[in-house]
């Protein structure tokens, strides 16, 4: 598949052969029972070296897996509340907000208004200012108190400063000798 007349190749252990013909590298790596793979299609000459493709392409699949365990998707978790809601279901639910921003993801907190609760929308929103209180040490708000019909609703985000202040940094106390 390898189209360029002169190409850099490297064998297996790594050691460089130099700038060679195209067909005199696939010989040299049929020779060994191996197959000559263009690593640096970019580069003039390209850098091509002498290895199992199917081997190499696994190694790729392996790191692709690895880092890809390594990111985090970020969910949407919504938690529901109403204006006359009980001090200790507010509390149980402000634990589960808790656990998800500890976990980077971001929170929805909506507040739902029936019937005749819509005459006291300033209760929904006096919930909210608590809640934002509560957890501003830990997250942010990425969307301001919103009404939307029946419903006020804010978006809260993890801070990206938080694992540093949890790692120790300035205000820990510090070794004297």
């Amino acid at each position: 598949m390898i189209r360029i007349t002169e190409v850099r190749v490297i064998d297996e252990e790594g050691e460089q052969l130099g700038v060679m013909a195209t067909d005199k590298a696939r010989t040299i790596a049929e020779e060994k029972g191996l197959d000559l793979v263009e690593i640096a299609p970019n580069v003039r000459p390209p850098v091509c070296k002498i290895m199992d493709f199917g081997k190499f392409k696994y190694e790729q699949s392996k790191k692709a897996r690895d880092s890809k365990k390594k990111q985090h998707v970020t969910h949407l978790k919504e938690i529901k509340l109403r204006p006359k809601i009980e001090e200790h279901d507010l509390q149980f639910k402000m634990k589960n907000a808790e656990k998800f921003l500890e976990q980077r993801d971001k929170v929805k907190f909506t507040v739902i208004f029936r019937g005749r609760e819509m005459e006291h929308l300033e209760r929904g929103y006096k919930m909210l200012k608590v809640i934002e209180e509560k957890f501003s040490d830990i997250a942010h708000i990425e969307k301001e108190p919103v009404r939307q019909g029946r419903m006020i609703s804010m978006i809260m985000g993890s801070r990206s400063d938080r694992k540093a202040k949890k790692g120790g940094g300035e205000g820990d106390a510090k070794d004297q000798d």
